[in-house]
């Protein structure tokens, strides 16, 4: 096997949908499987939490018809506004909840189950709050699911402070509308916090795979993933003095190389091994026939200047899923 190896534990990814489900005090839950579920594979991750999750949030159409294919036939919400008249044909077609965010999205969506996105600060998608009766006089209100909107400082408990409030202004706005809309303010973070933040639903993303947001923390949750590289050869270094490109920092009696690098969506300038890090592969010490490169999101993210969002959807892009059930969770 030339690809990395990632092992998958879904017995890890159903506890922590579990214990966070346990959290939400009865909201409506939602899974996030958006980015080939943060890189552990959409389908699979659904499946396992079908009989959890009251929905599945993605990114962008195709993740929703990926989800239908696979068998999954829970409301999937698609987050990015439809962009024009083919996304709605499609997700009309494959019966996805779409997301209205302005008039041109609205327009597309009035024959299509939505959710209103309500913009309380972040600046991204959504509406305006002042926008937001023009947005309902376009749309079915038979046809609209939900409200939501997105915490943008989780940290910041007067900034989050006031977008419950603005967001709970709108709710009330939607709701006389659309009384059986589903108002839905809180991820990870917010779910976290707790408390009046939790509204009808919630979404769960980072949390399911066993991290938290920064600065917060949650010693239940379980990381559900493992990469392992797999040696290809191992040797007494006969001339030079490398260690993969560049002068080695001392001369090694045995290096063995392994199959990973850049190309699988590892960092560059984060060591896997004793040398550079090539696009395809690394040299290391070690002779072991599969060698753990990524264990800890948290700890390599750091390690990467990055966040472990990132580092879970980049470093299984090149990698053979494996699936388990371990049972230490």
């Amino acid at each position: 096997m030339q690809k990395t190896i990632s092992k998958i534990n879904l017995a890890a990814i159903r506890h922590n949908a579990l214990h966070m489900k346990s959290l939400a005090a009865g909201a409506e839950f939602y899974a996030v499987v958006k980015a080939d579920a943060y890189g552990h594979g959409a389908a699979a991750v659904a499946r396992e939490l079908s009989d959890i999750a009251d929905g599945f949030c993605v990114a962008i159409v195709d993740e929703g018809v990926e989800l239908r294919a696979s068998g999954i036939s829970s409301p999937v919400l698609v987050f990015t506004p439809p962009l024009d008249e083919y996304d709605a044909d499609r997700m009309s077609a494959y019966q996805l909840t779409a997301t209205a965010a302005d008039e041109r999205s609205a327009r597309l969506c009035r024959e299509l189950d939505c959710h209103i996105k309500i913009n309380t600060g972040m600046n991204r998608y959504g509406c305006p709050p002042q926008k937001l009766s023009a947005l309902l006089d376009i749309l079915d209100c038979g046809r609209v699911k939900g409200v939501y909107t997105h915490m943008y400082a989780p940290l910041d408990n007067d900034i989050s402070e006031s977008q419950r409030e603005l967001f709970g202004e709108c709710v009330e706005r939607v709701k006389h509308f659309a009384p059986q809309a589903v108002a839905h303010m809180a991820s990870t973070a917010g779910v976290l916090k707790g408390g009046q933040y939790l509204f009808d639903g919630v979404r769960c993303g980072i949390s399911l795979y066993g991290y938290c947001p920064a600065g917060f923390s949650d010693d239940s949750l379980v990381p559900a993933l493992k990469v392992y590289a797999p040696r290809v050869q191992t040797f007494a270094p006969p001339v030079g003095e490398g260690a993969g490109y560049g002068r080695a920092s001392k001369k090694f009696e045995s290096l063995s190389s392994y199959r990973a690098g850049y190309g699988d969506g590892f960092v560059r300038t984060v060591a896997l091994g004793k040398g550079n890090l090539c696009m395809d592969a690394f040299v290391s010490g070690n002779d072991d026939d599969l060698l753990l490169v990524f264990g800890d999101a948290d700890d390599y993210a750091a390690r990467a200047g990055t966040i472990s969002y990132e580092a879970l959807c980049a470093v299984t892009k090149r990698s053979v899923r494996v699936y388990e059930r371990r049972p230490e969770v």
